[in-house]
């Protein structure tokens, strides 16, 4: 997994509230379960003008430029709410998207957003709406720095704004630490502990 230290990236406003996962990639989009040649699908009902079809909404944000590039995903309350399909995130991180900037998110949507690479950041939601207006104005001169290292988010002229996340979630994203990768750097405690537990449950290991 790819870490995240520092991003400054061009953001894409999206505001709407209760974005849902079938809304990121739709149901009819997931024909695989690999985490690739998903991003096609992303928010397919909103990005094209046919259900299945593939010709682009004009209106839509990522089909416009320079939003096309854009790496930073700016939007509403309870973004990825619904369904816990991971396909969500595999569909954003394929797209180019490393970082989702919202109010609040969906539980499961936010903890598979870090053991995919993507930060998701929650600012409130009046900061959001003006960072979005800049971005709207100028997105290429108005581009966002995110720092994981110092839990901040900051704007072109240089306003700040700090944001929080677990201490586990930071080492995750900025190690580049899948779950299972996570758990294997403590495999000399886990053989540890078997070592043991054989010693005091030895039936178990027959």
């Amino acid at each position: 997994m790819e870490k995240f230290i520092e991003l400054t990236a061009i953001a894409a406003p999206l505001l709407r509230i209760n974005v849902d996962t079938d809304a990121i990639i739709p149901s009819r989009e997931m024909k695989r379960v690999s985490k690739e040649g998903l991003s096609d699908g992303l928010f397919a009902g909103w990005r094209y003008t046919e259900p299945g079809g593939r010709e682009e909404n004009p209106e839509f944000i990522l089909n416009r430029e320079p939003y096309r590039r854009a790496q930073i995903l700016l939007s509403g309350a309870n973004f990825g709410c619904g369904s816990s399909r991971e396909h969500a995130v595999w569909a954003l991180a394929e797209w180019g998207i490393r970082c989702i900037i919202a109010p609040s998110f969906g539980t499961i949507f936010y903890g598979n957003c870090v053991r995919n690479g993507i930060l998701p950041v929650a600012l409130d939601e009046d900061r959001i709406v003006g960072i979005a207006a800049l971005a709207e104005a100028d997105p290429t001169a108005n581009t966002l720095s995110v720092n994981l290292a110092t839990g901040t988010v900051t704007e072109a002229d240089g306003t700040t704004h700090p944001f929080d996340i677990a201490a586990g979630d930071r080492e995750m994203l900025m190690e580049g630490l899948d779950a299972i990768a996570a758990t294997m750097q403590r495999d000399d405690e886990i053989l540890a502990f078997q070592a043991r537990d054989r010693i005091r449950r030895s039936w178990v290991y027959f």
